[in-house]
């Protein structure tokens, strides 16, 4: 199968204007006789089911949580990125579009950058019009702060709560359409099925996961927005319940999986504290704008941090990247955090964490400018360390954060089933091998407010707007092999929770999949990673029933499922014999221990095709051309 990403021609300043033109339209009128299915309520979610029932669509909108509002976009914290220029310090769409395609490592598709580039300004002014209480200068003008990977600030936000404040703004817009009738919301369902008639996407197997009932729904299109796979690690910044499942049952329906190797590590997150966590938090980039990160110059040095005297300090990141310092994008952060501590200048009581240090800003701006930029971020720190940051550097270590990889897209955001959207962290588009900072709520609102009410237009003006049913045989056999599944895990009745092998496989995966990889680490993954899941499937102990509210069941479904992609995800990164951007192998890398890209032979997104559990998949390859943006060595010092 040719991968056609329906890339428009010409000028990049032009294409998706033109590209809008030439697309279908489906009549005013004619909205109301479609119905579409969107999986996911967070901001990619949230904000195309708002947006679709707001044009006259049927949606039906599902979510695992109780509540839209629970969607996991709710902890982002630093900021959302768009080209205002509000600073009138040099930005603008196109410096955006050039940040964004070098920060991902020459690894994403210019198209769909220079469009996210585009639509950022729109963005802010539709969270602005549904009251998102944005971050004011005393001229009234929003505020923005710096990110990583830019010497602009371009970073728009609300304290350390973007996330939160922008997600109750797509849910007010979502409770609108509710109340108005165009949305059926369904809360406590989760999504374990794409449903195929005549090779479309036509609706959805889903478990109520209160009751266990088995619901089917039928559509004209199915849209998932429902998040990345970070937690295939265990530990990892996402919230437990973000999983892959609904991702990985379409892949294994026929849509193509993108480049899975390629997930972030966040640099600033609060380092591991013993072995009963089942998470990890996250302290917002948006810190190192005014923290500083440091080490002691002496190995093993156990004195208390305000102990140690400046002379005697080591700001690695200033000393290495002059021209960014702190606020160098996240692979690199990450990395150099790593080989500080293992080069034996880690500190606190496991040694793998590096200060944070906010000494100097206090001193220079005022302790309570400080508060009022971060304070939130300060108060959550100390209720999880006991440590006041305000009086002693914050220790932090990177972790498993954002999954870059995802469901492969076209231009349009269909995946490789037609009629299938996917939308935000779950499709591969527009970050390539790393994102920066502050761009991941702008591709969801970006999709879901912009750019899908536009493209699935295109695809149903196409298709036929003949009533959809969920009698159909596709619906039947596909609720049977559901049910099935979910049948043999109650059945196998072992020793072992699903948490506990979901814990060998994340530290399988961090050891040999994480920050660093290389090939000798990437084979033995992929022969201990059957071998769990062969365990799994003969140990696993589930207690409970499958009717009623049951969490075992629920984690062990998922787990079920981050066995099968694990081994994907080590196959796709054993394949790219080359570095970029959150993928680092240890046999390519410069003399000063920066990535290595191969552009001559690994210039292209990698689409994955399911030929079968354990089964060697079909690799697809896109070749990305850059016709602006030139690849060069990235380098920020």
């Amino acid at each position: 199968m040719a991968l056609d990403a329906k890339i428009p021609g010409g000028p990049i300043e032009t294409r998706w204007d033109r590209h809008r033109f030439d697309l279908k339209l489906v009549n005013p009128a004619n909205k109301r006789k479609y119905r579409i299915i969107v999986v996911g309520t967070g901001l990619a979610g949230a904000s195309v089911a708002a947006s679709l029932a707001e044009l006259g669509y049927e949606v039906l909108n599902f979510c695992f949580q109780d509540s839209p509002r629970r969607a996991h976009s709710i902890a982002a914290q630093g900021g959302i990125n768009a080209a205002k220029n509000y600073p009138n310090d040099g930005d603008s769409i196109y410096r955006l579009f050039y940040d964004t395609v070098k920060g991902g490592d020459y690894r994403a598709r210019e198209s769909n950058v220079y469009r996210l580039a585009q639509i950022s300004g729109n963005i802010i002014d539709q969270c602005v019009a549904q009251g998102v209480p944005f971050a004011r200068e005393y001229s009234g003008l929003l505020a923005n702060r710096s990110f990583g990977g830019a010497q602009v600030s371009r970073t728009f936000y609300a304290r350390g709560q973007t996330g939160q404040q922008l997600l109750l703004g797509a849910y007010s817009a979502l409770s609108r359409q509710i109340e108005a009738g165009k949305v059926k919301m369904f809360p406590r369902r989760e999504m374990l099925d794409v449903v195929l008639a005549d090779g479309h996407a036509r609706g959805i197997i889903c478990r109520n996961l209160l009751t266990g009932a088995y619901e089917k729904y039928a559509a004209h299109a199915v849209v998932l927005a429902t998040g990345g796979y970070g937690n295939v690690f265990f530990l990892s910044t996402n919230a437990v319940g973000s999983n892959v499942t609904a991702t990985w049952r379409a892949h294994k329906r026929g849509a193509f999986f993108a480049n899975p190797c390629y997930t972030q590590i966040h640099p600033t997150c609060i380092p591991v504290h013993g072995e009963g966590q089942s998470k990890l938090t996250l302290m917002s980039e948006s810190l190192r704008n005014d923290g500083r990160v440091w080490v002691p110059r002496r190995q093993g040095d156990t004195r208390a941090a305000n102990d140690i005297p400046e002379a005697e300090r080591n700001y690695y990141l200033e000393e290495r990247y002059p021209s960014f310092g702190n606020l160098v994008p996240r692979d690199v952060a990450s990395r150099a955090a790593k080989k500080m501590c293992d080069e034996g200048f880690g500190v606190g009581e496991t040694r793998l964490a590096v200060y944070l240090d906010f000494r100097d800003a206090i001193k220079r701006d005022g302790r309570a400018t400080i508060e009022k930029k971060y304070g939130n971020l300060f108060q959550m720190y100390e209720k999880i360390t006991g440590e006041d940051p305000y009086t002693m550097p914050m220790r932090i270590f990177p972790a498993s954060h954002y999954a870059m990889g995802g469901l492969w897209v076209d231009y349009n955001l269909m995946s490789t089933v037609p009629g299938l959207f996917v939308l935000g962290e779950a499709n591969f588009s527009d970050h390539g091998a790393n994102r920066l900072g502050a761009s991941a709520l702008m591709q969801g609102l970006a999709d879901g407010y912009f750019v899908i009410p536009y493209t699935i237009g295109g695809y149903l003006a196409a298709a036929t707007s003949k009533p959809v049913s969920d009698d159909g045989r596709e619906f039947g056999e596909t609720m049977a092999e559901v049910e099935a599944r979910v049948h043999k895990i109650l059945a196998v009745n072992g020793k072992r929770t699903a948490r506990d092998f979901h814990k060998e496989l994340g530290k399988l995966l961090w050891d040999h999949c994480g920050m660093a990889r290389n090939a000798n680490g990437l084979k033995k993954a992929l022969v201990r990673i059957p071998e769990i899941r062969a365990e799994f499937w003969e140990n696993v102990r589930v207690t409970g029933t499958g009717e009623e509210f049951n969490q075992e069941l629920e984690r062990a479904g998922r787990v079920a499922d981050f066995l099968e992609f694990g081994e994907l995800l080590v196959r796709d990164a054993l394949h790219r014999e080359e570095s970029c951007g959150g993928h680092f192998r240890e046999e390519h890398q410069t003399p000063d221990n920066e990535a290595k890209r191969d552009d001559e032979h690994f210039s292209y997104a990698a689409a994955w095709e399911f030929q079968g559990v354990g089964a060697e998949p079909t690799l697809h390859k896109e070749p990305l051309a850059f016709e602006y943006v030139k690849p060069t060595q990235r380098s920020y010092k």
